[in-house]
């Protein structure tokens, strides 16, 4: 058999194209596949952390909170009994909670209200003698007029659970990803009115 007849015959076998089309489609079928297990158990954990936040926030809404979880401070139950929830569907992971009270819902995220502007520009002047409301007690003007912590009766805390961990299956070896994944859930809500909530002092600047 010539040298050509063999080239023809190879050139009309198809044996084993099959294996080669595979391949072609392989790499691009594990990237969707490990992708979209990455989209389902980031969402399943963000649900998990965000129940287990309002759950626990409405715990720490009345007086004496009780948690069955260890902990020195509330804060630590708090992340404690998130923990319980969320901890066995992030191998490796760490959840941190943190706490603002504020004095009304309207505050959160905005500075202390403004009780006298001098020069009615919005802001304030310490140098004009304008005054704010001290809802944190710190004696200074904040441009959050939240306090860590729970608050006081009636107080409204804002609370952010956020819970780190590395990525259960390997989307950031095939994505501009990083190798860490990390989710945030928030909520606010407003504590019993277990006792009088204090009425913030009036402070005013040096005018």
């Amino acid at each position: 058999m010539t040298t050509r007849a063999v080239l023809g015959r190879l050139a009309r076998d198809s044996r084993g194209a099959t294996i080669v089309e595979f391949a072609l489609v392989l790499a691009p079928m594990c990237l969707i596949i490990i992708g979209g297990m990455n989209v389902a158990h980031q969402s399943y954990v963000r649900t998990l952390l965000q129940g287990a936040l309002n759950e626990a926030a409405r715990d720490a809404a009345v007086q004496n909170p009780r948690f069955a979880t260890p902990g020195t401070t509330l804060e630590d139950r708090i992340e404690a009994r998130i923990g319980q929830i969320v901890g066995p569907t992030i191998p490796g992971g760490a959840i941190t909670v943190t706490q603002q009270s504020y004095f009304d819902f309207s505050q959160i995220g905005n500075p202390e209200p403004l009780m006298r502007d001098i020069n009615e520009n919005g802001r304030f002047d310490r140098a004009d003698g304008d005054c704010w409301q001290d809802t944190n007690g710190n004696g200074e003007f904040d441009t959050d007029a939240g306090a860590a912590g729970r608050g006081n009766a009636n107080d409204v805390v804002f609370y952010t659970a956020t819970a780190a961990a590395p990525r259960l299956f390997p989307a950031h070896a095939f994505l501009p990803i990083s190798r860490e994944m990390r989710l945030e859930a928030q909520t606010a809500v407003r504590n019993q009115p277990y006792g009088t909530q204090p009425t913030p002092p009036v402070l005013c600047g040096e005018g």
